[in-house]
């Protein structure tokens, strides 16, 4: 994305538009999608609900008897927008812009896998998902805007969204057993993740995804994210950190 911020702008102190925009994209679960239409050229924005893969790129379940499809299928080029939303002015809260391409995922254990990353994120998403004319596709990212409210600004690089999982297959392999172990052994844990250390309200909050740098939450409608005081990159690290994790908010909340 060409930068029209310009270069050495001052930016508020408290400001931090790389972990803003990594948190918006790790917790946000429906995007606007831009394509560009097939017949005119004119771009269009339609309403989706999204995941991330492991590296933090948005992945989409979409029907082939939509539009937004069939214009992928002519040109993947494509944006996603995700916005906080909140109380008081919608512009004072952070929004992102990601640009790229979109690639329909055809091998059956990638799909299988971010299948179950994206049923985590949108649980309802179960009643269609299997339907024989939807299909998972992945944006390549190649940029990003940050919007983080008025005087936030900052043009990202893909380097700054992308994390980078050479090192962490194993902790790709392991992710759904964890996931699975905690939603169902450990609902203490998991809520305590969320009141303590990710400071939100009490609910029935549940494990969605898990990556090197932290995990996510969500109760309902709401989500959560929580940073790993290190990087994980193996189940056996994850298994660690969330226990010592978890005695850290058992002690702050005594």
């Amino acid at each position: 994305m060409p930068g029209n911020i310009p270069e050495n702008a001052p930016q508020p102190a408290d400001f931090k538009p790389v972990a803003w925009a990594r948190d918006l994209l790790r917790s946000v679960r429906t995007a606007a999608l831009g394509t560009i239409d097939r017949n005119t050229g004119h771009p269009v924005t339609t309403l989706v609900t999204v995941a991330t893969d492991t590296d933090g790129s948005p992945i989409i379940s979409i029907s082939n008897l939509s539009s937004h499809t069939a214009n992928l299928k002519a040109d993947p080029r494509a944006s996603l927008l995700l916005a906080r939303t909140g109380k008081g002015d919608p512009l004072a809260h952070p929004r992102l812009t990601v640009l790229g391409a979109f690639e329909k995922i055809t091998d059956d254990a990638t799909r299988a896998r971010l299948r179950g990353r994206f049923l985590l994120r949108n649980p309802k998403s179960q009643i269609y998902i299997d339907f024989p004319d939807f299909s998972i596709w992945r944006l390549s990212v190649a940029a990003g805007h940050l919007n983080g409210g008025f005087a936030r600004a900052a043009d990202l690089p893909a380097s700054d969204l992308i994390i980078d999982v050479a090192d962490a297959a194993d902790l790709i392999a392991s992710e759904a057993g964890a996931i699975a172990h905690m939603n169902d052994d450990h609902a203490e844990a998991v809520s305590l993740y969320a009141t303590v250390l990710a400071g939100e309200d009490p609910g029935p909050w549940r494990m969605t995804g898990a990556d090197p740098e932290g995990f996510e939450l969500a109760a309902g409608d709401r989500t959560a994210r929580v940073l790993f005081p290190e990087r994980v990159t193996t189940g056996d690290q994850l298994h660690k950190t969330l226990v010592t994790m978890v005695r850290a908010a058992r002690a702050k909340a005594s």
